[in-house]
């Protein structure tokens, strides 16, 4: 848990419900920090060990611990891009997220949509743009339309995101956006009903969870409304059955295309019954409160049993 971006605090706290909710009884669980100083295991006296980045080992009082399975809880840069797992592979240690490759590709918003292009996924209309390049606000503005969001392209939590409604508001998003990455993408608006999709492996099965319907109090789910309540997230999704069934295929057939496995969380917004595709997050959060764990609890699934079966199929 931790990790080197914006997301750090959001991921320790996904990381101590996964530790509160593993069975104690079926497993000997560790919590390892990940920061850009240092990694470290933090034991129960907030006492601190490091971490040997050799072989991902610990050593305490002298008996050094090798791990048989990693819970990935980190989001953003370096659990959720990819380095960790290829860090893990090459170590040969089992981790309960997908692959290295899939894991670049989806947390690059743009990579991810070109990707799934040739497959007909829908999604909304783009501009690229990257640090030191002219920006251009009558192409981006004839491109996408107004109103239209300015993404930071390898970002969580909504954090260097705007939604600008007027040409003059572009360079600050655009600013704001760059303090988070140096790529963004500028998107399209489109107006209709959001739901989050949960698709996980579960029981050696590809499960796809009941949707959640997100409705922000602000002028789209951003930080406030994600994570201090400022949202209403309504599981399950009071959308059609026609929807419902149109959101379900699409995800399932996204997850399979790309290959993914472990946990999965897709945006979509609807255009009349047809879901567009905004992004996937292969590390969602883990709290209580996060979409994936309410959309579990709908499905009759325990956070108990969500974060067993993870680390049962990364075993497998």
């Amino acid at each position: 848990m931790g990790g080197y971006s914006s997301e750090h605090n959001i991921s320790i706290k996904s990381g101590n419900v996964v530790y509160k909710y593993l069975d104690a009884k079926k497993y000997n669980s560790y919590r390892i920090i990940i920061t850009k100083e240092k990694w470290f295991y933090l034991d129960n006296e907030n006492q601190k060990y490091p971490v040997e980045k050799s072989d991902f080992t610990i050593r305490i009082n002298g008996k050094k611990i090798q791990f048989d399975c990693v819970f990935n809880a980190i989001h953003g840069t370096p659990g959720e891009d990819g380095l960790m797992q290829a860090y893990f592979e090459l170590l040969g240690i089992p981790q309960t997220s997908c692959n290295h490759y899939e894991a670049a590709l989806t947390f690059n918003k743009r990579d991810l949509l070109s990707a799934l292009k040739p497959y007909g996924i829908p999604c909304a209309t783009s501009y690229y743009l990257n640090k030191g390049q002219v920006v251009d606000e009558k192409a981006i503005v004839d491109k996408v339309g107004l109103p239209c969001f300015v993404k930071a392209n390898r970002a969580g939590s909504s954090y260097g995101v705007s939604k600008v409604h007027k040409k003059e508001d572009l360079s600050n998003a655009i600013e704001s956006a760059f303090k988070e990455d140096t790529q963004i993408i500028i998107e399209s608006f489109l107006d209709g009903t959001e739901v989050s999709v949960g698709v996980i492996t579960y029981q050696n099965k590809i499960t796809v969870l009941p949707a959640t319907e997100i409705i922000s109090e602000n002028d789209f789910f951003d930080f406030e409304a994600k994570y201090m309540g400022k949202s209403q997230e309504i599981t399950p999704a009071r959308i059609s059955e026609k929807q419902e069934s149109n959101v379900k295929e699409l995800a399932e057939y996204i997850y399979k295309t790309l290959g993914l496995k472990g946990y999965t969380r897709s945006e979509f917004i609807f255009i009349g019954d047809e879901p567009h595709l905004l992004e996937i997050n292969t590390t969602p959060g883990l709290t209580e409160e996060s979409l994936l764990p309410q959309q579990a609890k709908t499905a009759g699934i325990s956070l108990e049993e969500l974060f067993d079966s993870a680390i049962v199929e990364a075993l497998r």
